[in-house]
């Protein structure tokens, strides 16, 4: 398992992100210390979070995932062992939201606070504001970055033409400049970042994170019909995967498990982790022996398997 640089960061990173969107919903906090402990005994340095994490379940108020990692980091005294993302812009209520500058400078310090530390390492513009100019934007970050606040920033849930936009303002400007994209894709979404993003990470040497790389959870292999969304909290969300194509997908997916004593959901990381535009896809676990996914990190799939994965999911 070799570390991968995050763009043109210095940070170092192996090419697995945990997920902490399930930090304070699906795992509670006994739970999630369990999980971050066995990830990092692992090997693993790379923590993904958000303030708005996680605001859409029922009595939370936004913020749970940050607190629980700050507990966490607290406790085993490793900050300067891990890379910590976080990011500003999701919507968390009607007044926590946007991209103005003096939000981003207030809710930065409720984010350093709730992770107990002193600095995040990549924070990321979840959501893009048409309202607020870039340069007002990219200008809070320049602040943070001078304070020593936030070491890099990046970008997700933006258009390619915004994207570019900033891209020539930071250079123009003398601003901070995106340095890492998080775009959504896995087997099932590939097209809008092979053909939009991903010319765009090559041409600008950006580090890539990728989201919902297991497609909420369908790539594991473990829903075939109808009937198994009710195996998940997030199974509700799933009936759009259960298409021919997405069926088409999981089963190649458990040929090419099958091959290489692995599970559907360590062949679907392993793919993204095998394309050479990603650095390293998110994924999350609400129990230990979801860990298991981790082993995709070590597994190297044939020509003959990326091709046969990548025919079914056309």
């Amino acid at each position: 398992m070799e570390k991968r640089k995050l763009g043109p960061t210095d940070l170092e990173v192996y090419p697995f992100a945990f997920g902490g969107n399930v930090f304070g919903w699906t795992a509670d906090e006994n739970t999630s210390f369990e999980l971050l402990d066995q990830y990092t005994e692992l090997g693993f340095n790379f923590i993904d979070t958000a303030d708005v994490y996680s605001a859409w379940v029922p009595g939370n108020k936004g913020g749970e995932s940050e607190t629980i990692i700050g507990k966490w980091i607290n406790r085993r005294g490793n900050r300067d062992k891990l890379v910590i993302t976080s990011k500003v812009g999701g919507e968390i209520d009607s007044i926590h939201k946007g991209l103005k500058k003096s939000y981003i400078l207030s809710e930065i310090e409720e984010s350093l606070k709730r992770l107990q530390t002193d600095y995040i390492d990549l924070y990321f513009t979840h959501f893009d504001d048409p309202d607020t100019s870039i340069e007002e934007v990219l200008e809070a970050y320049q602040q943070l970055i001078k304070e020593g606040k936030i070491r890099y920033i990046g970008v997700s849930n933006m258009t390619t033409k915004r994207i570019l936009q900033s891209l020539e303002i930071s250079k123009t400007n003398n601003l901070p400049s995106y340095s890492v994209l998080q775009p959504e894709y896995n087997l099932y979404d590939r097209e809008k970042y092979e053909k939009e993003y991903e010319p765009l990470a090559e041409k600008y040497k950006l580090g890539v994170m990728t989201y919902y790389s297991l497609a909420s959870g369908f790539l594991t292999g473990k829903y075939h019909s109808e009937e198994d969304l009710n195996k998940s909290k997030r199974g509700e969300g799933l009936k759009k995967y259960l298409n021919d194509r997405g069926l088409r997908i999981i089963k190649t997916l458990e040929d090419v498990a099958a091959r290489n004593s692995a599970t559907p959901a360590q062949v679907s990381i392993a793919w993204i982790i095998q394309r050479p535009s990603v650095t390293a896809p998110i994924a999350s676990a609400s129990k230990l022996g979801q860990l298991d996914i981790l082993k995709a990190v070590d597994l190297q799939l044939s020509k003959e398997d990326i091709t046969a994965l990548n025919d079914a999911s056309k």
